[in-house]
């Protein structure tokens, strides 16, 4: 079966694929939208996680394809990984399903909602995305993945599976290899969701030449541990510079823009308000956490119009930015955020102070390859961080926004003193 994808044109779908794709689980993915409330200020942004999922399939897909069809790559993996012809068609595979369902278990509107996931007993830590990703796998796939008729000869079970999703070395072993192109600084998930979201969204931030990627992949030994590490060609460094710039962007640009965290606000609020206990159901409880999507929460919206934070988003009429700290604030910048919170204060204006930060891009760490894309000397095939290639990559640092916010009707009254604070200064 054939799928038209507007970022790649035809994927190809085998039966086992397609029967996940039909799968109740699945199918919710077509109500739970790729970026949350985003399409408040992007309008066109109403892409959902089921067309990003699908396209992470085949982008990983493509990225294995593209490392294996080089024989020195496929040498050396033959070599450390101990995998002839068959094993690569099963490992294959097992990517396309792992890349297929990393993201079966998200929550209504994606990241929005994942502040209200509960904490796991076990660890301390609140539950994330893919904690419901293997659960649902676990307890709704297992049958139609591990009883497939075409997976009779490959075997391929959702443990593995649910292991490449959440890099569990101890099931996959040597296959913990292919972990990079589900999870990783230059995976299948974020190379889709940057191409995607700029698409629909309409800017330009995220288009990178992908083509250029997988023409450059390439695979090497690490010097020091012998084990396989995923990197590009040197030839090709430019182009993971500009995914990492690629990402940069559409963080300061989208996904931290500055009425889509308004709205987020808005949405975690008024859903601690009306689930139980102001949590979304655990992982254990699967069944109660399908029923969630996003076409429950609006209904929910409209159940309770007059709610204040459902308003908020109904009419938008949501909390307005005053103030913004710089992305690298001096400690000036910061004494004068404290200064504006002491006015607001002092002139009983409600306001609500909100931070944003992510580090999207981690520099080499000794010991851990993985960390930072690497790059591969033609030559020697010695690998080598991407930051000793780019002097912008040795510079980076993580994005961190602070904000802040007042109700609608106090905006005006806000910005007017702010001026006056800025003077003294």
């Amino acid at each position: 079966m054939e799928l038209r994808d507007p970022v790649y044109g035809f994927i190809f779908v085998n039966e086992l694929e397609r029967d996940i794709l039909n799968s109740f689980a699945f199918q919710r993915l077509r109500r739970i939208k790729q970026l949350g409330l985003t399409d408040m200020i992007y309008h066109c942004a109403n892409h959902n996680r089921f067309e990003h999922s699908i396209g992470v399939m085949h982008l990983a897909s493509q990225m294995f394809d593209a490392i294996i069809s080089r024989e020195q790559n496929r040498r050396l993996l033959k070599d450390i990984l101990k995998i002839d012809d068959t094993g690569f068609a099963r490992d294959r595979q097992l990517v396309r399903l792992a890349a297929l369902l990393h993201d079966v278990g998200h929550a209504p509107f994606s990241h929005a909602s994942e502040d209200i996931m509960p904490h796991n007993p076990r660890t301390g830590k609140p539950y994330q995305h893919e904690d419901y990703s293997v659960a649902v796998i676990d307890n709704y796939l297992k049958d139609v993945i591990e009883k497939h008729d075409l997976n009779q000869n490959y075997h391929i079970t959702v443990a593995e599976i649910a292991a490449l999703i959440t890099g569990n070395k101890a099931v996959l072993r040597s296959r913990a290899f292919w972990k990079v192109l589900i999870s990783s600084q230059l995976d299948a998930d974020r190379s889709d969701y940057l191409m995607r979201d700029s698409l629909h969204i309409g800017v330009k931030y995220g288009i990178y030449d992908y083509h250029r990627l997988l023409n450059v992949l390439a695979v090497a030994a690490d010097p020091a541990s012998g084990s396989v590490i995923l990197g590009l060609e040197d030839g090709g460094w430019h182009v993971a510079e500009s995914v990492v710039i690629a990402r940069y962007h559409m963080f300061k640009q989208v996904y931290f823009h500055r009425v889509r965290c308004a709205y987020d606000y808005h949405l975690k609020n008024f859903m601690a308000k009306i689930l139980p206990n102001g949590k979304l159901p655990a992982p254990t409880d699967s069944e109660s956490y399908l029923t969630y999507d996003d076409v429950f929460i609006w209904h929910m919206l409209l159940e309770n119009r007059y709610d204040v934070d459902a308003q908020a988003i109904l009419n938008r009429n949501y909390i307005r930015r005053i103030f913004s700290l710089p992305d690298i604030p001096s400690s000036a910048d910061t004494q004068q955020l404290e200064r504006v919170k002491m006015e607001l204060n002092r002139r009983g204006i409600w306001f609500e102070e909100i931070r944003s930060e992510k580090l999207w891009y981690s520099l080499f760490v000794e010991g851990d390859p993985h960390k930072e894309i690497m790059i591969i000397d033609e030559r020697t095939r010695i690998p080598k961080p991407l930051s000793f290639y780019s002097p912008l990559i040795q510079n980076i640092g993580a994005i961190r926004k602070s904000r802040l916010y007042v109700k609608p009707e106090d905006s005006s009254k806000a910005e007017a003193f702010l001026p006056d604070i800025q003077k003294k200064a």
